[in-house]
């Protein structure tokens, strides 16, 4: 389909990803919490721009990186499934919650808005994420220049743009929950650290064939 393979997969792990709390989850609980719903969603909205920010440059870069070699394209590849090994081993060592809400004051939605795309779009690992993630369900031999990442793009940000709207108006609601469940997090951050490293995995078999 347009130069993607594995597309199921890909949803699956996305959704994994997006569940598994970071610090994008950090910033919109904070702001739900602190100011309500309605900042949670503005933080949201900053958020999933900073998201098209990266997926679009991701998309731009990596195709320049395919149309100039696929041996080439294929070493990203490579280098993007060690990584994702890496963070999966990193998830499955983590001991602790990510979850830590701060006293935080008020301040204007449009204000929360740009923190938060600012926030996503100047954080590297999130850039480095992409450009490592992506690829993996990206045929070698794609003629669709940058049409498949984008959709694979883009598809990310709007599951995750969703899932972090249920997280912002849960969490002005149900604030102790949010602030005293960490053991719900370390288990998703295991079972998506297993996904990562088996997918990381089959790729380097799949290429080592």
């Amino acid at each position: 389909m347009a130069g993607i393979t594995s597309f199921g997969l890909f949803l699956v792990t996305s959704f994994l990803m997006n569940i598994t709390p970071g610090t994008d989850t950090m910033y919109i609980i904070n702001r739900s919490v602190s100011q309500g719903s309605k900042a949670g969603i503005y933080s949201v909205l900053g958020i999933s721009t900073g998201a098209l920010v990266h997926t679009f440059m991701a998309a731009v870069g990596l195709s320049v990186i395919l149309t100039t070699s696929a041996v080439l394209f294929t070493l990203v590849k490579l280098i993007g499934a060690g990584y994702l090994i890496y963070l999966g081993i990193r998830m499955l060592r983590q001991k602790t919650s990510n979850i830590q809400l701060a006293n935080t004051k008020d301040m204007p939605v449009r204000k929360i808005y740009i923190q938060g795309m600012i926030t996503n779009v100047t954080n590297p690992k999130v850039a480095l994420f992409f450009i490592s993630f992506l690829p993996q369900f990206i045929s070698a031999d794609n003629n669709y220049g940058p049409l498949p990442f984008v959709i694979l793009g883009l598809a990310f940000v709007l599951t995750s743009t969703a899932w972090c709207l249920l997280v912002s108006v849960f969490a002005s609601f149900t604030t102790k929950k949010l602030r005293n469940n960490p053991k719900a997090e370390l288990i998703l951050n295991k079972v998506t650290g297993i996904i990562f490293i088996g997918l990381g995995i089959k790729l380097f078999q799949t290429k080592a064939s």
